[in-house]
């Protein structure tokens, strides 16, 4: 259901995390089809795959986002992740338990920068990408956490205290395979070729085609019937699907 613009004629806002990959954009598009007016928001953490500030980028020059901040964490301070650490990536493998490409406490990270945003711009919404059925297992993309973060949310805040209106932490991919996810954007009229997945992409932004989130990726367009846009360092890594 779409919002009504505000008597200004505008359309309330809200805050979207943004990381330049296939779940964000598709996020970012469903926030402005639902009625929102996309503030995106993109972390540069210390992540080693840094190729996704540039896809993060690309998405709002090219979906004409007006408002989005690129802010610097540096969760690479403590390591403990193949994603901030000198860590190898894992590479055509099932994981046992959380796999290593977990990085600590990210997600908190994430949406306790953009609850203070959201404060900010008087928004009471934030959209946020994550899965929790064609995902690798990170405990802070569940419903669960969803849940548990928003009513911290409306506990900690001005905004959720004072307000007329609760804090809205908007999941909507969270029930969603990966091919769903991908159909769901091709509806939306998504370009999946401005975007990144992988944990361990070239220099040039090429896809591995084997850590977990190019295996994920692949497997959802195979399922969706769809041709990945994106460029992989080998043309077999298309056919490598999970």
């Amino acid at each position: 259901m779409c919002l009504q613009s505000d008597m200004t004629g505008e359309k309330p806002k809200a805050v979207v995390l943004l990381s330049g990959g296939l779940d964000s954009i598709t996020a970012l598009a469903l926030a402005r089809e639902r009625g929102y007016e996309p503030c995106a928001l993109t972390f540069r953490y210390g992540q080693r795959h840094a190729v996704e500030v540039k896809a993060a980028k690309r998405i709002v020059e090219a979906m004409e986002v007006r408002h989005h901040k690129i802010v610097d964490i540096d969760l690479g301070t403590f390591g403990g992740s193949a994603l901030t650490d000198d860590i190898p990536v894992p590479k055509n493998q099932e994981s046992a338990g959380i796999p290593v490409t977990y990085v600590p406490a990210r997600n908190t990270v994430f949406l306790s920068f953009a609850l203070a945003y959201a404060e900010v711009l008087g928004a009471y919404n934030i959209f946020v990408g994550v899965n929790a059925i064609d995902y690798s297992g990170y405990p802070d993309c569940r419903p669960e956490y969803i849940a548990a973060f928003e009513t911290m949310a409306n506990l900690a805040t001005r905004a959720g205290v004072e307000g007329k209106t609760k804090l809205k932490i908007h999941a909507p991919l969270i029930k969603m395979s990966k091919a769903d996810i991908i159909r769901e954007g091709n509806r939306l009229g998504i370009d999946y070729g401005l975007t990144t997945s992988c944990y361990d992409p070239d220099a040039d932004g090429a896809a591995c085609g084997e850590c977990d989130a190019c295996r994920l990726r692949l497997k959802g367009f195979s399922q969706a019937g769809l041709d990945d846009p994106i460029t992989y360092r080998k043309a077999s890594a298309r056919r490598a699907v999970a």
